[in-house]
């Protein structure tokens, strides 16, 4: 078995496909591997979002969590996924929670060091809020339909 690094990890990531090498190594300083246990959190509502998840093994769950109600599940994230666009816009802060549905290894990606990135190269920028807007467009139609799901009520259709 042989050892890959944090640069050829991203590389084989979907994510990350088709950006250059440079772009790629650039995002290699940025970056850790992190390992997470069932019920472990990766971020936590309302708290600095800080960091940016590229999910190599497991599943994390994307919760809203009110008052006095049980966590809402509103997505979940497995191996080939990335989780938490929130470090790209402003305020930087988590509207949910993020935890591990099982054991799950990711490489973490720090949020502040990649909006300096993205600010020292357009380029870098483009390429990679391409990629996250995507992300953001597949989450939002996947709750749109979870929605529907849940409160549409179905209605007659008239000719």
């Amino acid at each position: 078995m042989s050892v890959r690094g944090i640069g050829q990890l991203l590389a084989e990531h979907p994510f990350f496909a088709g950006l250059d090498d440079d772009v790629l190594a650039l995002l290699v300083g940025c970056a850790t591997n992190a390992h997470y246990s069932a019920g472990d959190a990766l971020f936590r509502g309302g708290t600095p979002a800080d960091q940016f998840f590229v999910i190599r093994s497991g599943r994390v769950a994307i919760e809203l969590v009110a008052p006095g109600r049980h966590p809402l599940v509103v997505e979940t994230a497995d191996a080939g996924e990335v989780v938490g666009w929130s470090w790209l816009v402003a305020p930087y802060q988590w509207f949910g929670d993020g935890k591990a549905v099982e054991e799950t290894s990711v490489i973490a990606l720090d949020g502040a060091c990649l909006r300096g990135k993205c600010e020292a190269d357009p380029n870098v920028g483009f390429q990679l809020l391409t990629r996250v807007t995507h992300v953001m467009y597949d989450r939002l139609q996947a709750t749109r339909v979870r929605l529907l799901d849940l409160y549409g009520t179905p209605r007659a259709v008239s000719d």
